[in-house]
């Protein structure tokens, strides 16, 4: 069984002054490539969901703009579901610097084990939506979501099948779950140059 890569590339950035975070560079390249070089190395296929695919064409990934607009994060993994060959993906997001092979793998190989319709990490107590495998039958919740204009990715879980990782079982890949960080802010962009 086959699994996907998702990227979202969208959201405002606000906490940035507008900057498109995706584009900012940690270690010699730009974030959104870090996340593409990493997954493409894993995945049979890595789809980049953007609204502004012009910005996004030296990675030469396929992309595909939201099917519906204005329904953010949940909007883009609805697209991507829609758009990727296989019947489940991973979700990320183009600004998490320290993705990471060796996690990626891991959750690969567990999902390939069971199936569920959502496998998704929990680190430091809290649920990661955007590093989260998620299967096509979660399309109709998400789509019910949206009409209702309920964005948050996390309020459709009790509908489906969810199996979480708990952290202790990531740190053999990944002692710090530096996995997990994104950039929302100068601060944040500082703090992962410091840690390249």
């Amino acid at each position: 069984m086959t699994i996907s890569g998702i990227i979202l590339a969208g959201g405002g950035s606000r906490r940035m002054g507008g900057i498109n975070k995706a584009l900012l560079q940690v270690g010699g390249r730009p974030i959104v490539e870090r996340a593409a070089i990493v997954l493409r190395e894993i995945l049979p296929e890595v789809l980049l969901i953007t609204n502004s695919p012009q910005e996004y064409e030296f990675l030469g990934l396929p992309m595909f703009r939201d099917l519906i607009p204005g329904r953010g994060a949940l909007g883009g993994l609805y697209t991507g579901l829609n758009k990727c060959s296989s019947d489940r993906a991973l979700l990320v997001g183009c600004d998490m610097p320290f993705l990471n092979k060796a996690v990626v793998s891991y959750m690969i190989k567990l999902a390939q084990t069971e199936y569920h319709d959502i496998l998704i990490p929990r680190v430091k107590s809290k649920l990661q939506p955007m590093h989260a495998i998620y299967s096509r039958r979660c399309l109709v919740p998400i789509e019910d979501h949206m009409n209702c204009r309920d964005l948050r990715i996390l309020d459709f879980f009790h509908l489906v099948d969810v199996q979480e990782i708990p952290e202790t079982d990531l740190y053999p890949y990944d002692p710090d779950c530096r996995f997990v960080m994104n950039i929302n802010t100068p601060r944040d962009l500082e703090r992962a140059r410091e840690m390249v």
